[in-house]
């Protein structure tokens, strides 16, 4: 059975993710903040020590051996530049810690995993379509986290196919979920809908599509690929 631990597994794409994962039969160890929900283990990952100790937990839940790591945790919160310095920095620091560092963090953990025992693996890195062609003036950071993370997936794909651990990424646009609804009725509701060629957003359930195609179907030489998924909103 694979074994996959799922971070931000509570709701929208992550949820969806969830279910689509087991539904193929695999062992899913999910992660939220609070640990909210069926079976999910805590996670704040505003605590630098939060990864680690999740790591620990999830391995041991599995019985030493994850296969796959889908990095999905998000903030998206905005942060607009006339705050106060403490206030912005504050904000920028917290998007980082959760979108990036804690998946860099994880991927860690999970590569030197593989390496020591020998094993094959896949990490998957839900980023966003904003980490190639940026976001709103008040989401500089978040922008910023996802384009870091993307780098960070072509690192881990460059220096370890070799040893049969594969990465992937997944670009969505505004997905339906409680988050990108927020940002799309600050910025106009449906009119931003003009931008998007295909006349909506994605569906959480399409996302966690791609999630379990590179999870469990991607072919190794996939390795690197960062897959769009935006509607054509961006093209490239």
């Amino acid at each position: 059975m694979t074994c996959i631990l799922l971070t931000g597994a509570s709701r929208g794409i992550g949820a969806a993710t969830r279910t689509a994962l087991e539904a193929r039969g695999a062992k899913v160890i999910g992660q939220s903040t609070s640990g909210e929900g069926s079976g999910l283990l805590p996670a704040d990952f505003r605590d630098p020590q939060a990864p680690r100790a999740l790591w620990d937990s999830a391995l041991n839940q599995a019985g030493g051996k994850i296969d796959v790591l889908v990095n999905n945790a998000g903030l998206f919160n905005p942060n607009p530049i006339e705050r106060s310095d403490i206030e912005w920095l504050d904000a920028w620091e917290d998007t980082m810690r959760i979108n990036l560092t804690a998946s860099a963090q994880l991927s860690r953990y999970a590569v030197n995993h593989w390496r020591e025992t020998g094993r094959s693996g896949r990490i998957v890195h839900v980023a966003s379509r904003a980490g190639h062609r940026g976001d709103s003036p008040a989401h500089w950071h978040y922008a910023a986290s996802k384009g870091g993370m993307l780098a960070m997936h072509k690192s881990i794909a460059r220096a370890y196919a070799g040893e049969n651990i594969y990465s992937f990424a997944i670009t969505p646009g505004f997905t339906d979920t409680a988050m990108a609804g927020d940002y799309l009725d600050s910025r106009g509701g449906p009119g931003l809908l003009a931008d998007i060629p295909l006349g909506r957003v994605a569906e959480p359930e399409e996302i966690a599509r791609i999630v379990e195609f590179c999870a469990l179907d991607a072919p190794p030489s996939m390795t690197g690929t960062t897959i769009d998924a935006n509607g054509a909103s961006y093209v490239r």
